[in-house]
């Protein structure tokens, strides 16, 4: 059954990925990566029976003893486990690291692949069978499927930026993508901006776009002027079946300032809370430099090129904690 286009609580435009009309939803499209950088996207093709089982899966593994998580720490190919207060996202305002607990799966890339000789490729780190049977074969399934919806909503980016409807699914962009499903749990701490304490510090995403799933419990917030003072941070709620799409900094800086990576945090309330996140980036050799329909004689390139594999490397160093911490 197709999911309404409407939320109760929300300015946020609501894009249907049904639609056969691509240019009225990339126009649509345009003006949400104009006005905040984050859309919500309805009839996306996964079911919520689906979804259920995905987060079912998630708590099951959240729930194993943290003498057990540990043994799955995130690695080198950030792929893993990663503890309560292990992200400090906004050093400046937080007291402590993130009150959030996460698992971080790549796509699978043999050690024997040639690309495993690259940061972000690599065999990912999977809990065995016995303890969380299925749970492995769950994740794989959402990352193709997430994956899918992910190029179609590129597609709909690049019409809202004057490109060919393919450009983002060219070889050597999203052929290939350093594509990250990432469970979440926050628990333990009601968040208090007061005091410095946060499920998610105030943050923008890295990469191309993220796609978010919740389990209905609010938190979520985002600011749309960063610079605005005091900071105006608005509540984005969950809308059941569908998507919280918002744009990384990376897509930022290709349409050179254009379309905007939105500053956002978490403020859990006093309840436990779920989310699943899915970061699209593209090949870790792409350039990222200012698209060709986004300057001019008037409005010249804003920012260097950079490759995707650079650019995320010095992001997750500059947020996570060092590993050496753990050893």
């Amino acid at each position: 059954m197709p999911i309404p286009c409407s939320t109760d609580a929300s300015s946020l435009a609501c894009i249907d990925l049904s639609s056969p009309d691509l240019q009225k939803s990339a126009d649509l499209m345009r003006q949400a990566c104009l006005d905040s950088g984050f859309f919500y996207l309805i009839n996306h093709g996964i079911s919520e029976e689906f979804m259920e089982e995905l987060f079912r899966q998630s708590k099951n593994f959240f729930e194993v003893p943290m003498e057990q998580k540990m043994l799955w720490l995130r690695n080198k190919k950030h792929r893993g486990y990663t503890p309560f207060q292990d992200e400090l996202l906004d050093p400046d305002k937080q007291s402590k690291g993130d009150c959030k607990e996460g698992y971080y799966i790549g796509v699978e890339v043999a050690e024997d692949d040639p690309r495993a000789l690259k940061e972000f490729y690599g065999p990912n780190v999977w809990p065995s069978a016995d303890l969380l049977p299925g749970w492995r074969e769950i994740m794989e399934k959402y990352h193709e499927k997430a994956l899918d919806v992910g190029r179609k909503v590129a597609k709909l980016i690049a019409l809202a930026l004057n490109l060919d409807v393919n450009f983002f699914n060219e070889p050597g962009m999203l052929d290939e993508p350093i594509a990250v499903l990432r469970l979440l749990h926050y628990a333990g701490e009601v968040s208090n901006p007061e005091l410095g304490i946060y499920g998610a510090g105030a943050h923008t995403d890295y990469g191309l776009i993220t796609l978010l799933a919740t389990d209905g419990v609010s938190g979520l917030q985002i600011c749309r002027n960063k610079d605005e003072m005091p900071q105006i941070w608005e509540d984005v709620p969950p809308l059941k079946g569908g998507f919280i799409v918002n744009l990384g900094d990376m897509l930022e800086r290709w349409s050179n300032g254009k379309f905007r990576s939105t500053m956002h945090r978490v403020v859990v309330p006093d309840q436990e809370r779920y989310s699943i996140a899915y970061f699209i980036e593209p090949s870790h050799d792409c350039l990222v430099e200012c698209l060709p329909t986004c300057y001019s004689e008037l409005n010249p390139p804003r920012y260097s090129p950079i490759t995707c594999e650079r650019y995320l490397s010095q992001r997750y160093k500059d947020t996570h904690t060092d590993l050496s911490k753990y050893s």
